[in-house]
């Protein structure tokens, strides 16, 4: 099994949306992180596997066992997932105790397709994070890992922040 390769699996989200309209009408469409990994003129391997296009609050438990069994199969031990911020701890934490494997959640704010996105800087931390933590599962976001059973989205504040205890 391969530490230098990524397996990123696209889960759909805010990363992936196309708006037709002011935030309301969307598709969720193709994955946008090969696209940002090829602008970004990457120097590692890494292999993009779209496993759902859907907003995170659409994503239920067979999708997160999907997910799961994709993270099993994987031929690298460092795993990068693109997903919607809502849901994105669940998923998370659905996602413990699979061994030997470093997972990554990430996603944005804002679509990766538009200018002032967060998408590429979320990208860029975690795909360096993946490589440099320790296995287990961790999400990322705004230039922050956090464990997601001390960690919670602030919907109000648009972030991510620590919390004390289980969620």
């Amino acid at each position: 099994m391969s530490r230098s390769k990524i397996n990123i699996l696209a889960c759909g989200g805010t990363i992936d949306k196309i708006y037709f309209d002011a935030k309301s009408d969307y598709q969720v469409g193709e994955p946008q992180i090969s696209r940002v990994l090829r602008e970004m003129n990457v120097n590692f391997d890494y292999d993009v596997q779209s496993i759902l296009r859907k907003d995170s609050l659409e994503i239920d438990d067979a999708d997160r066992a999907k997910i799961r069994r994709a993270i099993e199969t994987c031929d690298s031990n460092s795993v990068l997932i693109t997903h919607g911020t809502d849901t994105m701890i669940k998923t998370a934490k659905s996602l413990n105790g699979i061994p030997d494997r470093t997972i990554v959640l990430t996603g944005s704010m804002e679509p990766a397709r538009i200018r002032d996105t967060d998408a590429v800087f979320n990208i860029g931390c975690a795909v360096a994070a993946v490589q440099a933590l320790s296995p287990g599962v961790y999400i990322v976001m705004s230039g922050r890992i956090f464990d997601p059973y001390k960690s919670r989205k602030n919907i109000a504040a648009n972030v991510f922040e620590e919390i004390d205890g289980q969620t």
